[in-house]
């Protein structure tokens, strides 16, 4: 059982809870946001959960979810009378397990193993009274706002959140971490992750928060910085493919226990299905463009 409460990151209206370990997974960097009338709070992680709640006891008047994987809702269960808001996308996630283990697509045998440990780590339970968000929308806490900005690719429905008077924008799980972009689950679209880092670019802030490890990056040039060796890791990831069908031609297996996006080392129970999906788009994206074939089961990189 964790005890104590990790630090607290100051932006005026928001305060960011920086969970275990730097928020590094499972644990994460949940967000309260303080109006005149409301309080809300951001993806409840697990730490929110092994602390036993807020700080103070604080029961938030609403809760705001940036998507529908396990980590951004380890804490929801302490909250049971909180009002519940996801994005259309992801929406269905919050009905019940099954539901929620579709958003992975995985096989039967790693689904059913990694959804044990869901309900069991963390601390999953259905939430079919949760409503949604559009994009564009504005929520209004009482001199106070939160604007919505759809942020697809890590899943349909993730969404990124800026609230003007903090000048900061909660990232989730575009982390801007070393690791990269997560487009592993039958619901995640690299193009539209692409599509996403462009967006966030624009973005009006001044501090930029992570549901993972960085936490909070202050200054619009160390963010963009950041921001661009984040989106490198799939320039990287393809050109480490192309190398490896350079040598010889691939089965899709071969590829995924050789490893681009996981570490060798790593041992997941979702690790083989994030390798799959992750280099499936790639391989798609390099046979619209004609530069792989699929050739009796094994991809071949094509001559210039």
């Amino acid at each position: 059982m964790y005890t104590g409460w990790p630090d607290e990151v100051d932006l005026g209206p928001v305060t960011v809870l920086t969970g275990r370990d730097r928020g590094a997974y499972p644990h994460g960097n949940s967000v309260l946001v303080r109006g005149n009338e409301q309080t809300l709070l951001i993806d409840p992680s697990l730490t929110v959960h092994e602390a036993g709640g807020l700080p103070g006891g604080l029961n938030p008047d609403l809760i705001l979810l940036s998507h529908c994987h396990e980590d951004h809702l380890a804490g929801l269960s302490l909250f049971p009378g909180s009002p519940v808001l996801i994005h259309p996308g992801d929406r269905q996630g919050l009905d019940s397990i099954e539901r929620f283990m579709d958003i992975y697509g995985m096989a039967p045998g790693p689904s059913a193993a990694f959804a044990a440990e869901i309900v069991s780590n963390f601390h999953y339970q259905p939430r079919p009274d949760a409503g949604t968000f559009v994009d564009g929308e504005m929520i209004d806490l009482g001199g106070v706002t939160v604007e919505i900005h759809h942020a697809p690719g890590h899943t349909r429905g993730h969404t990124v959140f800026v609230i003007p008077e903090a000048r900061a924008a909660y990232l989730g799980d575009i982390d801007l971490s070393g690791f990269g972009p997560y487009y592993g689950d039958a619901w995640s679209d690299l193009e539209a992750f692409e599509d996403t880092i462009a967006m966030c670019e624009q973005l009006d802030a001044e501090h930029f928060i992570t549901f993972h490890h960085k936490g909070v990056i202050s200054g619009r040039a160390e963010f963009l910085s950041a921001l661009d060796r984040f989106a490198s890791a799939i320039e990287r990831r393809e050109t480490a493919m192309i190398g490896f069908l350079s040598a010889s031609p691939r089965t899709l297996e071969e590829m995924v226990a050789h490893r681009f996006i996981y570490r060798p080392h790593v041992e997941l129970v979702f690790a083989d299905s994030v390798e799959k999906r992750s280099i499936g788009l790639h391989l798609d994206r390099l046979t619209t463009q004609g530069r792989v074939k699929l050739i009796q089961g094994r991809y071949h990189l094509v001559a210039d």
